[in-house]
């Protein structure tokens, strides 16, 4: 009964989030009637000591950096740096290709720190310019969209700034550029099978004669191509923050701080001590993305001054709600792990014998249930870090394999239908679930295959 407790729970998160309903309002209520049903005495106490407890500490160690992307993302925009880069990468591959330019500016904007909602924003009205173009069918956009910038330079590339390769940190006190050989391989494996697959579906299409279409929804106006910035220019702020988070990380925090920080604002006051390791991760991702955004600023100033103020209130709310949204999430999971239902499905996912490949199944299929590459990885990390780390430890595997493997196997199957990112994809696009899904999960099944042949890699050659 427990068991099937914590599944109606689940499935209820689950299917109030494909209605379209908020799981900051919907996740506490799916855990306290969980609670409800095991104890009803329970359920307050839970309530405040443990959900709220979890859900606050998530915002405590995430918000910054969600707020600090969204951040960064808006003033890339408002800059006209984004467009740049769109209009240099498909000048420099050719109209012809674009499907890969899409692909490639997608997973250039998100590998430098942009966030993937700003991505879907910034490059439809160039996707839907160039496959017009092309006659290439627009329900093929949001898998092409999907595939550079829901994909490999989310989680499995060494150094992204993404929050999906940051999670992992605080749980295996690693960095984020953990596991960088075979991060590169899995990126390498989604980039060639995601563009094979994509010009298969292209190719079919042409063979039935299907262009472009007409009657589309939510067509943007033709682009204007203005006076663009220079493309070395635009590109700049990117290589800021991945240069300067590689910095923080391996150079120029850990020779300041070193491995604990002692903190004492006034003389005889009591020291402020903080573990550095669980916190580098995100202390250099912070920082890179500080540097980042004043990059854009002094070299764009006089473009975004005037519009900064509402643009930051408007990228500050964005980020708010994204990081509110996972918090309630990992609120939601902390509570179902600690109820008896959870031994059971923690004891059906030790039946699996190796530690990667438990890891694996266990981070993506929560993603899965939850919608939430980052709120799935969050709830399995809290429940069962322990276990992994344990494991691996046992069998001579390092934690930045265990970092690696679990980054891509949150971005996995989260993409389900109610995930909110393809929501907002197919909102912006004008395209619905029936028309372009199929794509999306086609993607989504690439993106899951790559993290075992991260494994299985590791395991034939050792490479980390």
């Amino acid at each position: 009964m427990s068991f099937l407790i914590c599944l109606a729970a689940l499935a209820f998160l689950m299917f109030v989030a494909y209605r379209g309903f908020s799981v900051i309002l919907f996740a506490p209520l799916a855990a306290l009637g969980a609670v409800l049903l095991t104890n009803p005495v329970d359920v307050l106490p839970v309530f405040s000591g443990l959900f709220m407890d979890k859900m606050v500490g998530f915002v405590k160690l995430y918000f910054p950096v969600f707020m600090l992307g969204a951040l960064f993302g808006k003033v890339i925009e408002m800059s006209g740096f984004a467009r740049s880069i769109v209009s240099w990468v498909i000048r420099l591959l050719g109209a012809e290709r674009a499907m890969l330019s899409i692909v490639l500016v997608g997973a250039l904007l998100t590998y430098g720190g942009v966030s993937l909602f700003v991505v879907v924003f910034a490059v439809y009205p160039f996707a839907a310019e160039m496959f017009r173009q092309g006659d290439i069918p627009k329900r093929l956009i949001p898998g092409t969209i999907a595939l550079g910038a829901f994909t490999f330079t989310m989680d499995s590339l060494p150094g992204t700034p993404q929050i999906q390769n940051i999670i992992p940190t605080t749980f295996f006190k690693t960095d984020g550029m953990a596991a960088p050989i075979l991060g590169t391989i899995g990126g390498i494996y989604i980039l060639i099978v995601g563009i094979l697959y994509l010009e298969w579906r292209m190719k079919s299409a042409r063979r039935a004669a299907e262009g472009y279409g007409t009657g589309h929804t939510n067509e943007p106006e033709v682009v204007v191509t203005g006076k663009l910035v220079n493309p070395a220019l635009a590109i700049l702020p990117l290589f800021v923050v991945g240069i300067g988070n590689l910095i923080f990380t391996k150079q120029l925090f850990p020779a300041i701080y070193g491995a604990t920080s002692e903190v004492a604002l006034t003389p005889g006051a009591k020291p402020i001590v903080q573990q550095v390791g669980a916190f580098l991760g995100i202390w250099s991702v912070e920082a890179a993305l500080v540097l980042g955004i004043l990059t854009v600023i002094v070299f764009s100033y006089s473009s975004i001054a005037a519009k900064f103020a509402e643009a930051s209130k408007s990228a500050i709310s964005g980020s708010l709600l994204a990081s509110m949204n996972t918090a309630s999430e990992y609120g939601f999971g902390a509570v179902i792990a600690a109820l008896p239902g959870f031994l059971v499905i923690k004891d059906a996912l030790k039946a699996i014998p190796n530690p990667l490949v438990n890891e694996a199944v266990t981070v993506t299929a929560l993603a899965g249930i939850t919608g939430s590459a980052s709120g799935g990885m969050s709830i399995a990390l809290a429940a069962m870090a322990d276990q992994f780390i344990a494991a691996a430890n046992a069998a001579g595997i390092p934690l930045e394999v265990l970092h690696r493997v679990a980054a891509m196997a949150s971005g996995g199957m989260d993409t389900l239908p109610h995930n909110g990112a393809v929501i907002t994809l197919l909102a912006v696009t004008g395209l619905t679930h029936i028309q372009s899904y199929k794509d999306i999960f086609a993607i989504t099944c690439i993106k899951t295959s790559a993290v075992f042949v991260v494994i299985l890699t590791y395991y034939l050659t050792g490479l980390v």
